[in-house]
């Protein structure tokens, strides 16, 4: 049985997971939006819009690299959250049912808490397939992947 001193520094495990899960989610929407004839540039605006509001579908290519920088640090704010409290809960041990209900809740906290008091504000619920596949994204590009990542490489502490 490997030790703790086996695994890599948290930080590591954290930035890791990071770029993990990121990719993972952007891969889903520019796949999901592309379908539906939305180019990545349009995804990336859109999520610089929480800042700038809609005047970021009008800033080109800044607006997009503002909203991948946005993007990324959102998803290194659900990691850093997600591995930390799997090293007093045990989060790793069940990670199919820890994972998904870890990725639902962040929907939650990102359509009706996050996105209200951004420029977006609140929007009306998506029709029911992107609205699955936005809820399904986060379950299985990052709740269920940080859970099996809790599982492999954080120690969990006793409370």
């Amino acid at each position: 049985m490997e030790s703790s001193t086996d695994r890599p520094p948290l930080w590591k495990v954290i930035a890791g997971a990071t770029l993990l899960v990121g990719v993972l989610d952007l891969s889903d929407a520019f796949i999901f939006y592309a379908l539906r004839g939305i180019p990545p540039v349009r995804i990336l605006q859109g999520i610089a819009g929480g800042i700038y509001g809609r005047a970021a579908l009008g800033m080109g290519h800044r607006a997009a690299l503002i909203g991948l920088v946005c993007h990324f640090f959102i998803a290194f704010s659900a990691t850093t959250v997600f591995l930390l409290a799997s090293r007093k809960l045990p989060l790793g041990q069940r990670p199919w049912l820890y994972g998904s209900l870890f990725g639902i809740a962040l929907y939650i906290l990102m359509n009706y808490v996050v996105l209200p008091l951004s420029k977006i504000g609140l929007r009306p619920t998506p029709p029911l397939v992107p609205l699955i596949n936005g809820v399904a994204a986060l379950v299985f590009c990052i709740g269920i992947p940080l859970a099996f990542i809790a599982r492999r490489y954080v120690v969990q502490q006793n409370p």
